[in-house]
């Protein structure tokens, strides 16, 4: 997909206009995706189910159009969902063996409130079996694959979103963040992906792989989508015992407005070593197009990331492997060998470090907000490498669980699901070849609106 297809493809909050101005037809809009999907999925692998109760669905939408009643802000508008999250009647697979023909009887919590906006569910994307892998080519039902190259990883486990959404076969899509996955696919695809804050989400009804990091977040074309998009799946739920009591607010409503004055903080160690040097290029000219728009540039201090990072993976494997126990058990060869693999190394850890690790969670909020005390927010890469090989592991061809690549494709976005603070990828360039790069800004707890300010001037300034 060359980055002029990219661009003249229709953004969610036009296509919510233009089916809410009756210039196209909603069952004429979900016609020409299934089209589409038939034709582009069949080198993308990003869809596991198609719905095709859409199309009756979308029938129904022009009747009520023509009546005069719209549903909600995204009355017609069509929304993939990755597979993990439970949709009544639609099957809800995990991209996994176990759970290939399994449907759910009632609908997550997200799907709830979308469709009460007036989203129409268009399918379930491909996802890294159990959503337990960065590189989202690990699923039961085959790899997804790049759009802007179809030999490269979509990077995961959110792998069929970033795919779809990227492609143009869904207006926006919904992926879950544990150590990136919303991020890590977004950047690699070339997309807006927003992981917000902890809680801020529902997570009622979808599948999980560790009850303390994940986070469901919106996958979108443009900044101002991702924020409507999350305005209508923000809000306390009382089924989710992760769930943040917060005011419901309009994300976009600072969209637009000047950032002038404002600061962002470069954390020089961590975030900006070891990177590839397209990316260090492209970053730089981030950073000087921001000092272009009048934001203040600082240095800030993200004292003691290793010891983060560890506590992180502690959790992750620990909680992983609890919530997989019994399938393990009764399901001992429905596994792919690597995901297997990597569950058992939970076994390896003490009670003492699970301990250890929710303590360090907390000193990550106390370095994170110390470091955003004097700025809006922190600028960072999303990603230190660009998109690996499909099957590719490990770095510097040393086959060891410390080399894996894995934990590189991690590494600037699992702190954020650590400590819980919203963090937005979004495009700020390419390679030489062609391949999306993305930059990230992250803030204090419940301060999205701020980022979608920020992130949005970068976005009309560079005009990618």
């Amino acid at each position: 997909m060359d980055n002029k297809e990219h661009n003249h493809t229709k953004n969610l909050l036009e296509m919510a206009e233009d089916i809410k101005n009756r210039h196209v037809s909603v069952l004429n809009v979900v016609k020409e995706l299934f089209e589409k999907i038939e034709t582009v999925d069949k080198k993308l692998n990003s869809f596991i189910t198609v719905n095709t109760n859409a199309l009756e669905t979308a029938k129904k939408m022009d009747e009520e159009l023509a009546a005069g009643t719209i549903r909600g802000p995204l009355h017609g508008v069509p929304i993939g969902l990755k597979d993990i999250i439970e949709t009544k009647g639609i099957k809800t697979t995990m991209g996994s063996d176990i759970y290939k023909d399994y449907i759910p009887e009632k609908n997550s919590t997200v799907v709830k409130k979308l469709e009460e906006a007036g989203a129409i569910i268009i399918g379930k994307l491909n996802t890294h079996q159990f959503a337990y892998g960065p590189t989202g080519d690990r699923s039961y039902f085959g790899p997804a694959r790049n759009p802007y190259n179809t030999d490269k990883m979509t990077g995961g486990s959110s792998s069929g979103s970033g795919a779809a959404v990227s492609a143009g076969l869904c207006y926006g899509a919904l992926g879950t963040d544990t150590g990136g996955s919303v991020r890590i696919p977004s950047a690699f695809c070339g997309i807006v992906g927003m992981k917000p804050t902890y809680g801020t989400i529902s997570k009622q009804g979808v599948y999980p792989l560790s009850w303390h990091l994940d986070h469901v977040g919106p996958m979108t074309r443009r900044i101002k989508d991702n924020a409507y998009l999350l305005n209508v799946l923000s809000g306390y739920d009382n089924q989710d015992l992760d769930a943040v009591p917060r005011e419901q607010e309009d994300f976009s409503r600072f969209i637009g407005e000047d950032v002038n004055d404002f600061s962002i903080g470069v954390p020089k160690q961590f975030y900006f070593e070891g990177l590839d040097k397209e990316i260090e290029k492209v970053m730089d000219s981030t950073i000087d197009k921001y000092r272009e728009l009048g934001v203040n540039v600082k240095s800030v201090e993200l004292p003691d990331m290793e010891t983060i990072t560890k506590a992180h993976k502690v959790i992750l494997r620990n909680d992983a492997f609890a919530v997989h126990e019994e399938n393990l058990n009764n399901f001992p060869n429905a596994w792919d060998d690597e995901l297997k693999e990597r569950l058992y190394t939970a076994l390896e850890d003490k009670g003492h470090d699970y301990a250890r690790a929710i303590r360090v969670r907390k000193l990550s909020k106390v370095i994170f907000n110390q470091a955003l005390e004097n700025v809006d927010a922190i600028l960072t890469p999303t990603m230190s490498i660009m998109p690996p090989k499909i099957n590719g592991r490990y770095l510097n061809g040393e086959m060891n669980d410390n080399n894996h690549i894995r934990w590189t494709i991690t590494k600037l976005t699992s702190p954020t699901d650590l400590n819980g603070f919203p963090s937005l990828t979004m495009p700020c360039g390419f390679s030489t070849d062609g391949m999306p790069i993305g930059a990230q800004l992250i803030g204090k707890e419940f301060n999205e609106a701020k980022i979608y300010q920020l992130g949005y001037a970068l976005e009309q300034a560079l005009n990618l």
